[in-house]
């Protein structure tokens, strides 16, 4: 690797599996300092286990990078500033955000309930700003920083059954679009990726029937591994 992150203060939420676990690792190779935030839930939100950013913040210590784990429900202004103090805290810095925890609560629209919605809006697009509004404030004063979010094909497209998890990843696609426009003038960018991978929360998405079926999308240009373009936009 490049180190190319070298020194540099990098938080990622949802980081405990799946894409974000890839984006953590990835991050510290190139010398990053991590906070792995995940507060461990079930695809639909439910529970709480510390393990998974446990296990991640140890994997990088034990290849010789340096990484804090930070269990917080980032639904909740308090759970988003708790991602970017555990980065002052530790580091006395913050970089780079990315931000990648979701849920989700498949249903059809006309049987989805008010709660399902809700909660997946609450996780999926209100945990971008609960740590991107904190995160900015630092990266404002500093004159730098970097911010990548994740949307989705679904957001982008539309997946039948995923009202409350479009609509949250067309938001998010949105958020990016006015916060690169806020703080760019600061130095600080804001970009998106909608990635389309096999991970433990699409394993939870039935298979298509005639009833639940993807929109056609227009072929996409190849586009290099999620991680690495993550890698790329978080560069001085």
């Amino acid at each position: 690797m490049a180190n190319l992150l070298e020194g540099k203060v990098i938080a990622l939420t949802g980081a405990g599996r799946g894409i974000g676990r890839e984006c953590a690792l990835l991050a510290a190779s190139e010398g990053a300092r991590i906070v792995v935030n995940d507060p461990g839930v079930n695809p639909d939100g439910s529970g709480h286990d510390d393990s998974p950013a446990a296990q991640v913040a140890d994997e990088i210590k034990k290849a010789g990078g340096q990484a804090v784990a930070n269990f917080a429900d980032v639904s909740t202004m308090e759970g988003g500033e708790s991602v970017i103090k555990s980065a002052l805290d530790t580091y006395g810095r913050i970089d780079g955000l990315i931000n990648l925890a979701a849920i989700l609560r498949d249903r059809m629209v006309f049987n989805l309930t008010e709660q399902e919605w809700d909660d997946v809006i609450r996780v999926d697009l209100k945990g971008h700003f609960t740590t991107i509004k904190p995160a900015s404030i630092v990266m404002r004063q500093q004159r730098y920083g970097r911010i990548v979010n994740y949307s989705s094909v679904s957001g982008l497209g539309g997946n039948s059954g995923q009202a409350n998890y479009g609509a949250a990843k067309a938001g998010v696609a949105g958020l990016t679009r006015v916060v690169a426009r806020d703080l760019g003038r600061y130095g600080v960018t804001c970009n998106c990726i909608a990635p389309g991978a096999s991970t433990r929360l699409t394993a939870t998405v039935p298979a298509a029937s005639p009833a639940v079926v993807a929109l056609p999308l227009r072929p996409l240009p190849r586009q290099p591994p999620t991680p690495c373009a993550a890698r790329i936009w978080l560069r001085p």
